[in-house]
């Protein structure tokens, strides 16, 4: 254990404020991180009642600056940070801390409490949330300024821990927001030496103010985490961006943690575990803090309340906003709509054009028909942000209307680099932001890179739009480390995430429709790199893609039902003709989205798969995930395996996924049912 830490000067500080509060918290949950809070305090106390732009009355003012703790464990450091400043947090819900329903959960959550900006708690992705914040400010400065009428202009500011720069997305977003020159974007380096296990000098080496100027980031060295003097010019200095050296910035700031814990500070024991009461009253005496458990003095918390500073600063963006209104009535109203994610009427009517001009009517790859529907609705979508992880003319997510971003701010297509994890983490961001509906593009195998920020974008309930292509073992050649077999299953668990596999061209279509006007999740579209067959549909059947899962062919009064996604639904179609030729009739669900079929009520999907008739599923996957759709008596074909490398056709040969093979899989089927659960349905 360090030395105990020795206080100078006698008037306690604004940070104590914080300090107390967070270790009261966390005492009384008997859970949680002091030592973050306790290290940050003098920073966050610093940039919040010196710098932040923000109205606690109005969380969601278009231009506020973004906070972001990306080392979430020290959540009692927001909470804190937004009990004081006059947020709707209550004392009473800092002394829930931790408990079930309450506002301020062991990570912060966004949407759950006022102020949060971004859920985090997965090190690193706060940080590349931020980036991705940053962008948007910039994009949306340059679509929507004009001279002298400046209505976005808003900094992003991150605090980061040495857990958040060991984490390998935080080279990823930094070094593009480097290369991005994101200037206003400012990040703070809790470089407090400590981790859970203990002192990191023994995994952490590297020699960080280097490798961000290496990223091309501008670096304010050795900063005294403790001295708010010291803390105010970094930022000062920061936010006076020389034209000359356009990029984000890195405050180093060396801090000690657990700062103000007489016994304890400097030590890992610190970092996860309550104080202990002796120790807080310790602290207590040692700071000559007088005031009680969760109590703040008066005239301490008059000095932190942001209501009416906050209040003024909106006063004055919305006075300029009225001006910028009258002049450029056009732009403002197309800014008030991106912000509140309302779609534009164009949308509906592009989508509308699409799927009636026979364009997608032919045999091409389900990743080509998500290009024509892109070309085709990104003119009606302003706010559309795409990119792709340096896989644009595989994925085919540039189209026309894509103009890719310049240092400058403008564009509306990013090309990520080979940075999937960045990348999705970033598109969480810039949703998160408001003002861009992203997508972004890669091969569905490397989707596992991503996963975890599509996980966290469904924890928040963000659009996010994922372009999944080169889906299955149809991709060929490229082999077993290129062919996803385990990735529609894996994705498909992820709560509140959809995932959509299309069959054909106009699938393809109603899944991009689908994915655009779902305002509370993310989705993800995977998509073929071979040629699938169009079918043709009743208007009724068009409309029912929408549910998830449909009929879409039937050969007779139905005996079994083939259920497929995707590529496989063309061989399930096959396969019903071979059945109809032995005397046995099928029916052919399409489900591209299974789990919005099954959010459907049961009377629809009771008529889509009647209960009683034996089922086959057929994907190129693992076939575990279809077994509880087919039930114990059905037949799940899938691939349990990784694939190979080879010509697409030799594969679905191999593997058993061909029209024979659905045929005599639905033979024996049949042949191993009693007669009254083999018994047909009437066709209507």
């Amino acid at each position: 254990m360090n030395a105990p830490e020795t206080i100078q000067g006698a008037a306690p500080a604004y940070a104590d404020a914080i300090r107390f509060l967070a270790a009261d918290a966390v005492e009384k949950a008997q859970s949680g991180h002091p030592g973050a809070p306790l290290g940050m305090a003098d920073i966050a106390a610093a940039l919040w009642r010196g710098h932040l732009r923000h109205n606690p009355a109005d969380p969601q003012w278009i231009d506020r600056d973004r906070y972001v703790l990306s080392n979430g464990h020290g959540s009692m450091l927001l909470y804190a940070l937004l009990h004081l400043t006059g947020y709707d947090l209550p004392i009473d819900e800092l002394k829930r801390f931790r408990q079930l329903h309450s506002r301020t959960p062991g990570h912060p959550e966004v949407h759950l409490t006022p102020g949060v900006e971004t859920t985090t708690g997965p090190l690193g992705q706060g940080l590349a949330n931020a980036v991705g914040m940053a962008l948007a400010e910039k994009l949306l400065a340059a679509q929507f300024n004009r001279p002298g009428h400046t209505v976005i202009d808003h900094h992003t500011y991150v605090f980061a821990g040495d857990g958040c720069l060991m984490e390998g997305i935080s080279h990823e977003a930094c070094s593009l927001a480097g290369t991005l020159g994101l200037d206003k974007l400012i990040c703070f380096y809790d470089d407090n030496g400590i981790s859970i296990d203990g002192d990191v000098a023994g995994w952490f080496s590297d020699d960080t103010p280097k490798r961000f100027e290496a990223y091309r980031w501008n670096v304010i060295r050795d900063i005294d985490g403790h001295d708010p003097a010291a803390i105010d010019a970094a930022i000062r200095q920061a936010k006076a961006r020389d034209a000359r050296r356009p990029g984000p910035t890195l405050i180093c700031c060396k801090t000690r943690i657990g700062h103000g814990a007489p016994g304890k500070s400097g030590s890992h024991e610190v970092h996860g575990a309550p104080l202990g009461q002796a120790e807080i009253d310790a602290m207590r005496a040692a700071r000559q803090w007088r005031a009680g458990p969760f109590e703040v003095p008066a005239d301490m918390a008059q000095a932190w309340n942001a209501r009416e500073r906050g209040a003024a600063l909106q006063r004055q963006w919305e006075a300029g906003f009225a001006a910028y209104q009258a002049d450029y009535p056009e732009e403002a109203r197309e800014l008030l709509r991106r912000s509140r994610g309302e779609l534009p009427p164009a949308l509906a009517a592009a989508f509308a054009r699409l799927l009636a001009d026979g364009s997608l009517d032919q045999p091409i790859a389900s990743r080509k028909a998500s290009q024509l529907v892109l070309e085709a609705i990104s003119p009606a979508l302003p706010e559309f942000f795409g990119g792709s992880a340096d896989l644009s003319g595989s994925n085919l997510t540039s189209v026309k209307a894509s103009v890719w971003v310049n240092h400058h701010g403008a564009g509306n297509y990013l090309n990520y680099g080979v940075r999937e994890f960045a990348m999705a983490a970033m598109m969480n961001g810039m949703a998160l932001h408001g003002g861009f509906i992203p997508y972004g593009g890669t091969f569905l195998a490397f989707s596992d890179y991503s996963r975890n920020a599509i996980r966290m974008a469904a924890l928040m309930g963000q659009r996010v739009i994922h372009v999944l292509t080169h889906d299955s073992i149809g991709l060929g050649e490229d082999g077993p480390t290129h062919q996803p077999i385990e990735h529609a299953a894996s994705l498909r668990m992820i709560p509140n995430n959809r995932l959509w596999r299309p069959c054909d061209g106009v699938e393809t279509a109603v899944a991009w429709q689908a994915a655009l006007r779902r305002a509370d999740g993310p989705t993800c579209l995977m998509l073929s790199r071979q040629a699938l067959t169009p079918y043709q549909r009743t208007t009724l059947q068009q409309e029912q893609i929408a549910l998830g899962g449909y009929v879409l062919e039937q050969t007779g009064a139905p005996q079994l039902v083939l259920i497929a996604t995707g590529s496989e639904v063309a061989i399930a179609s096959a396969a019903a003709q071979l059945l109809a030729e032995r005397g046995v009739h099928a029916r052919v669900v399409s489900m591209p989205c299974v789990e919005l079929f099954h959010a459907q009520d049961q009377a629809y999907r009771d008529r889509v798969l009647p209960p009683g008739l034996p089922r086959i599923s057929i994907e190129a996957g693992v076939s575990w995930f279809w077994r509880g759709v087919v039930g114990d008596q059905g037949i799940a074909l899938g691939i349990d395996s990784f694939g190979a490398s080879a010509p697409a056709g030799q594969l679905y040969a191999h593997f058993q996924l061909t029209p024979q093979a659905v045929a005599d899989a639905g033979m024996r089927l049949r042949a191993a049912l009693p007669d009254p659960h083999s018994r047909a349905l009437p066709t209507s």
